[in-house]
C-alpha cells in the first residue's frame, strides 16, 4: 500500500465525534460544513496573498490546516451519519477541496524567497492528483486516495513550509521542499491512475 497521512483517517475520526455529535444536535448540515470549510480558506488565503510578509499568518497557517482537515472529516462523518449523503454533496465536497486547496497555496508563490513557479506546478499537479483519483470512479473504481502526495499530505507539507517561511529560514529550503512536493504529487498521479486501470493490484509503495 502507498504511505499517506490519509491512513491516519480513521484514528483522527474517532477525536472527532464528540464535535460531530453537538453539530448534528444543532442541526447543521454536511454541505454547511462544506461551503464553510471552503469560504474560510479563501478568507485565509486571501489574507496571506494582501499581507504575505506578515510573519503571524505563516504561523498561523499549520493550525488553520489542521481545522480545515477536521471540517473535511467532519462533513463526510455527518453524512454517514445521519443518512444524508447526497450527490450534491459528492459534487461539493470535491470541488470545494480543490478551491480551497488552491487558496490556501497559491498566496506561496508571493512568499519573499519562494520560487513562483514552482509553487503554481505543485498547485497544478495537485489538482491533477486529485482528478485522477476521481477519474477512477468513472472507470468503475473506487475513489482513489493513493499517495504519497494526497490532500492531507500537503496540508502536513504546505504547513512545515509556512513554517518555515514565518522563520526565515531561507531560498533553498522552500524551493527544495517544493520540488519534492511536486515529484511526490506527480508520484500520486502515476499510482492513482495505475490504480484505476488496475483496480485489483496493490498500490505502488
Amino acid at each position: 500500500m502507498s504511505l499517506s497521512i490519509y491512513q491516519l483517517k480513521p484514528r483522527f475520526q474517532q477525536l472527532l465525534r464528540p464535535l460531530l455529535a453537538a453539530l448534528h444536535r444543532t442541526g447543521v448540515t454536511p454541505n454547511q460544513v462544506t461551503i464553510g470549510a471552503m469560504m474560510l480558506s479563501l478568507a485565509y488565503g486571501a489574507a496571506l496573498a494582501l499581507a504575505p510578509s506578515q510573519r503571524a499568518l505563516w504561523f498561523g497557517l499549520p493550525l488553520f490546516l489542521l481545522l480545515r482537515m477536521a471540517l473535511n472529516a467532519i462533513d463526510g462523518m455527518l453524512a454517514t451519519s445521519t443518512g444524508n449523503k447526497t450527490r450534491l454533496g459528492a459534487l461539493l465536497n470535491e470541488v470545494c477541496d480543490q478551491v480551497s486547496d488552491a487558496a490556501l497555496y497559491l498566496p506561496f508563490a508571493l512568499a519573499a524567497g519562494v520560487a513562483a513557479p514552482l509553487v503554481v506546478l505543485a498547485v497544478v499537479a495537485a489538482l491533477l492528483a486529485e482528478f485522477a483519483g476521481v477519474l477512477a470512479q468513472a472507470l468503475g473504481a473506487p475513489r482513489g486516495f493513493e499517495g504519497p502526495m494526497g490532500k492531507s499530505d500537503r496540508a502536513f507539507v504546505f504547513g512545515l513550509l509556512a513554517l518555515l517561511i514565518g522563520a526565515g529560514a531561507g531560498a533553498p529550503w522552500y524551493n527544495g521542499l517544493l520540488a519534492v512536493v511536486l515529484l511526490l504529487a506527480a508520484l500520486t498521479v502515476f499510482n492513482r491512475l495505475r490504480r484505476a486501470l488496475h483496480p485489483s493490484s496493490p498500490a505502488t509503495p
